[in-house]
This record gives structure tokens, sequence and C-alpha cells, in this order.
């Protein structure tokens, strides 16, 4: 049985609803368009949301947490809503009377408080009459065509966990001791370059000016916020910042240097301009460089870097999701991700993905951080970034920032350096290649 609802109307509709995914019960092509065959498939099941389509393209239809029968009696759901999708965002309507929030009854299909309520008999229509129980615009919620050429209702069903780790990961601290060292002992493999230069892309509040603070915060042993971050819908960051990270206060630099950027953003003309990522990347900006979101950066600016070093550019880019959005991301932003993925392969940079939030994302991860790769919900998110993002299962990074913590955590401390030594491991890929192009030209 195939689903009729898009891939991404229903992540769109599971993210609505928490760590969950749907399940097909009734298909009324397949089952019949009869109240009989719905109860026969949906009764006891629960929750379930019933989805309704007509002619004119609408989707839409409402969400219960408590199963369907054939009582004949009105039911109490403070939690039940009904919803429509209009492109791919989904508008819902509140329950306004809980007391009447459905209705079982055996003479039709989804019943939900007289106001949408599908398959009449062996009719397949709707009957719509927002009001009291629920109020929504007609025209919004199907466009007045009250004719169905499909109805299907999902189970919803919860994530659970994975019997065994996806991905091994030692949790102790001598764990932590070794990361750090392994940091602190690095050398590129290149001698003209003394620190590798990582790159921080995302959308404006994914994480990227926390990330370095999280990691200057290992080094530091408390948590500090150098970097300007925060929540905001526009970006914070307005400048292009290098920051390098020392092993303690009065440490040496180690040899990593994190490149933050400005937010990506949706609508041209605001965010960073994809058009100076190629500039940065090749080393053209010096720090502190202020961006023009109306206008990319020319070779005639102040401090623009003519004749970059190989120690200049980037070498290694790091795209910073918000998995709170990963199903939710809008179609320009994936297209802006892109777009900027095919300027950082033409320069042979090698790239990963840094899944920040993992904690706000799964209320299992959130509770203990040592069940990030047991949590089937993060190795959903996981694929689901890689289909969008176009990179490798092995090359998406799920980590934790520090945001309202003031002590260090052991587990989040591991997946932060653990991402910091992936980038390390994946800047030598970079030196690699370039290594052995020198060469071929030294040959010639």
């Amino acid at each position: 049985m195939n689903s009729k609802l898009s891939s991404s109307q229903q992540k769109t509709i599971s993210f609505n609803l928490g760590r969950v995914k749907l399940r097909l019960l009734y298909k009324a092509s397949v089952h019949g368009f009869t109240n009989v065959a719905f109860h026969q498939r949906c009764d006891t099941c629960s929750p379930t949301v019933s989805v309704g389509y007509n002619a004119s393209g609408y989707v839409f239809g409402g969400y219960t947490k408590h199963p369907f029968s054939q009582s004949g009696q009105t039911v109490n759901d403070d939690q039940a809503f009904l919803f429509t999708f209009s492109g791919e965002k989904l508008l819902k309507y509140r329950v306004i009377n809980p007391n009447a929030a459905l209705l079982m009854t055996s003479a039709w299909g989804p019943y939900f408080g007289g106001a949408l309520c599908f398959i009449n008999g062996a009719q397949a229509v709707v009957h719509s009459n927002p009001g009291s129980n629920y109020n929504f615009n007609a025209a919004e919620m199907h466009g007045n065509d009250l004719k169905l050429t499909e109805c299907e209702v999902y189970q919803v069903e919860e994530f659970t966990d994975l019997e065994r780790p996806w991905r091994t990961v030692n949790w102790e601290s001598g764990r932590r001791k070794e990361l750090i060292e392994s940091i602190k002992v690095y050398k590129p493999l290149i001698s003209s370059v003394s620190q590798v230069r990582v790159l921080l892309i995302g959308a404006v509040g994914a994480g990227k000016s926390s990330f370095f603070n999280s990691i200057n915060s290992i080094f530091r042993g408390h948590v500090t916020s150098q970097a300007i971050s925060g929540c905001s819908a526009t970006s914070l960051t307005t400048q292009f910042r290098t920051y390098s990270v020392k092993d303690g206060r009065e440490g040496k630099p180690l040899p990593i240097i994190l490149c933050d950027t400005m937010g990506l953003e949706e609508n041209k003309g605001a965010g960073l301009d994809i058009e100076d990522i190629s500039c940065i990347l090749r080393g053209h900006l010096p720090d502190h460089y202020q961006f023009n979101p109306t206008a990319p950066l020319h070779s005639e600016a102040l401090d623009f870097r003519k004749s970059p070093e190989i120690k200049d550019k980037i070498h290694c880019v790091a795209y910073v999701v918000d998995a709170c959005k990963v199903a939710i991301m809008p179609a320009k932003m994936e297209n802006n991700l892109a777009a900027i993925r095919r300027k950082v392969n033409l320069m042979g940079i090698p790239q990963l993905v840094l899944l920040t939030k993992v904690d706000e994302a799964c209320p299992l991860v959130k509770e203990d951080l040592g069940y990030i790769y047991k949590s089937i919900y993060i190795k959903d998110l996981m694929q689901e970034v890689t289909a969008r993002l176009g990179v490798p299962m092995s090359c998406v990074v799920p980590v934790k920032n520090y945001n309202e913590e003031f002590e260090l955590n052991l587990k989040c401390d591991i997946l932060l350096l653990s991402a910091v030594l992936q980038m390390l491991r994946f800047s030598d890929n970079y030196f690699d290649e370039l290594s052995h192009r020198l060469s071929n030209i030294d040959t010639k």
C-alpha cells in the first residue's frame, strides 16, 4: 500500500506531533469508500491522522489521540486538531470545544465534531461545517470541493530505541583525554600550514557560533561565550570571523581555526550572499570583514587578499544544520545549500555536516546523550540530511552545543571533540590531494 501523502507532508505532520512516524492503516481506494471498511481497519487504533484528498488538489484532515469506535458517543479530546496544507506549510485548527471533539458513529468514517467528517455510508464525500467545535475557513481548508478522490487514515507511532548502538562510542573520561591529545598534537600535512581552516556554513540560528564557543569551553575548562550567539530571526554574526582555539587561557593555539560567517537566509538580499562563498573558500577575506548582504564582495574591496596562500584558504567545510528543522527545511534553503555544495565540490574541499540541537529534537537524547546512536529518530534525521544535502551518512556528525549549562558534560565533550577530529581528518584529505597535484606539476 503506497501512501498518497508525500514524504515531505508526512514529515511535516510528524514534526507537529513530536518524535513519531506514520503507519498507513486505511486507504479508501484499496479497502473501499465505505464506513464499514473504515471501521474494520481503524477501530481501536490510536492516535490517528485522517487525511482527505479532492480533485481540486487540497490535502486536509484531522488528528485525534482517541481510538475510533461505533459507540455513538461524543469524545473529549483536548489535543485534537484539523489541518490543511498550503504549499509545504501545515495550517492547524485546534479544537474549540474539546468535549465534542469527535463523534463515534457507525454511519460515518472519521467524524470530527460535526465540523469535518469523511465518508457518509458508501459515499465518497466530506461534510464541512466550521463553527463551535472547530473553526476554519472552508475555502482555505478544502476549496469547497466536498467530493473525495481518496481518504487515508494513519496510526501515529512513537520511535523506539535500537537494541544496539549503530555507531560505537566510548563514553569514558579516558576517551575525552585521548581526543583532546589527538587534536593538540595534530599537524597539517603541508608544512606551510600550521592551522587547518574550517568554514562553518548554516542557516540563521543553526548553532555555528555556539559550536566554536562549545569547543573553546572544553579547552578553557569551563563554559564560555566568546563568539556572539543566541536566538534571532536574522544573523547575529555580521562579519567574517576566524576563531583560533587555545589550549587553555594562556596556552598555545590549537591546530584548527573555525571560520564563522553570516547565517544563510531564504530571501535574496538577506544573510550571507552565496557569491561571497567563493571568495571565502579561496582565502580572499580577512578576519573582521563586514558582510553586505545586498552586494557581493569584489576584488577592490578594502583589505581584499588578492594573492592568498594555502594557509589562508579553507581546507574543510562544515554545514551546520538544526536537527529540529531538518524535516521542515524550506526548499529555498535546500537550494541555497545545494548551490554552495556545487561551488565547494568544484574546489575539491572536503565537506561534513554538524547536526546540532539533537537533544531538543529527541527527548530520549535529552535525557541521556549516550542514547545518541541508539535513537532511531536521530538516525532517521541523519538519513534525511544525507538525502537533502547529498552527503554520505559517514559525513554527518551529531553534536550538542553548550547553551544553558554552566558546567562541562563528559558526553557532550566527547561528541564535540569527535566532530573536531573528523574536521582534521577531512582536512588531511584536502592536503593529500593538494600534495598529489603539486607533485604532478613538479614532475612535468
